[in-house]
């Protein structure tokens, strides 16, 4: 089969080669997808540029979710039948074989079946960042009345975190930006109140917002940057749900979050127990057979242009989903 793999970490644009890959039969409880789309996630780049560092053995087909058709079934597979919808998640955790790639083979309880009304190219967004958005807001009693924040209300995960809020019960849901057409998104995505993280005043305008109270959880995209202000932003007993940080290390002001008895939740959707992820996907089928829910794909792209998604997922420069077309 035709995939795109790297013997090496460094730059996209080095180490990524087309091969052809050997498919062996779905084995005892697997599955074979025959990709449509494969979706181009942080972590993914990350792996590669070797700023996570792996021991996952090269040549590496990159990518963790994605979505397509079941071509076959292994013994003993129940959930599944040739030709069903499915979008898969892990695809590359722990795995040499991602969804970049024609096939991907996985047991069946790494693929969930697609809505109908969900077009493929959704499903290539599902497994990072809308579980992962969905987890933020499911995790530590749920959001149910409360005031939440979502940093970086326009990105990939949250954009989904504030549609899964504010479908979950948040009483206000209020989400910073850096850029008026980020405010746009996140305006359209449901958040009652949207700040440029630039020119306002956060404490200021929050304090104003919640009568001085602060908010009850914070959807963290970059803890290391934001955990000082995270602790002036939150009400005593309140959460940071973090997911990402642009530092490896984090400093925590242990005086100021103890003495409000702050929680912090530090968590990646690749490891999520069992019970968590049943419970994110809950609310997430929820969410997307309600025909309600938005997806922000910035940028569709073919396979053959896997370089160039990488480059501009690494650069920050598009606000959304990037997912590439496979077959």
């Amino acid at each position: 089969m035709k995939a795109y793999a790297y013997s090496k970490t460094g730059p996209a644009e080095e180490v990524f080669q087309i091969q052809e890959v050997h498919l062996p039969e779905p084995g005892p409880g697997e599955i074979c997808v025959r990709m449509q789309w494969t979706g181009v996630n942080p972590s993914d780049v990350k792996t590669r540029s070797g700023h996570i560092p792996s021991a996952i053995p090269f040549p590496r087909v990159p990518h963790s979710d994605g979505s397509g058709y079941i071509e076959s079934v292994g013994t003993g597979v129940s959930n599944f039948k040739p030709g069903d919808r499915v979008w898969v998640w892990n695809a590359a955790w722990g795995r040499s074989l991602g969804t970049a790639a024609e096939f991907v083979i996985l047991p069946q309880a790494q693929a969930q079946p697609l809505p109908d009304n969900c077009p493929l190219e959704v499903g290539a967004c599902l497994g990072i960042p809308a579980m992962t958005a969905c987890h933020t807001v499911v995790s530590n009693g749920g959001v149910s009345g409360q005031t939440v924040l979502v940093a970086g209300g326009a990105g990939a995960v949250g954009h989904y975190a504030i549609q899964a809020a504010k479908y979950a019960g948040a009483q206000t849901v209020i989400a910073t930006v850096s850029a008026p057409e980020k405010a746009k998104l996140a305006e359209e995505a449901g958040a009652d109140i949207v700040l440029n993280y630039r020119t306002d005043d956060l404490v200021a305008a929050i304090n104003e917002v919640t009568g001085g109270r602060g908010v009850d959880r914070i959807i963290e995209v970059d803890v290391a940057k934001n955990v000082a202000t995270d602790v002036s932003l939150l009400c005593e007993g309140g959460v940071v749900l973090a997911y990402g940080s642009s530092s490896k290390e984090v400093v925590v002001p242990f005086s100021a979050s103890i003495a409000r008895n702050i929680t912090y939740c530090f968590f990646i959707a690749y490891k999520l127990s069992d019970t968590a992820r049943r419970e994110a996907q809950k609310l997430l089928y929820s969410m997307l057979q309600s025909e309600k829910m938005i997806h922000n794909i910035a940028l569709k792209l073919t396979l053959d242009d896997i370089v160039k998604a990488h480059q501009l997922v690494e650069s920050g420069q598009v606000a959304g989903n990037i997912v590439l077309e496979v077959n």
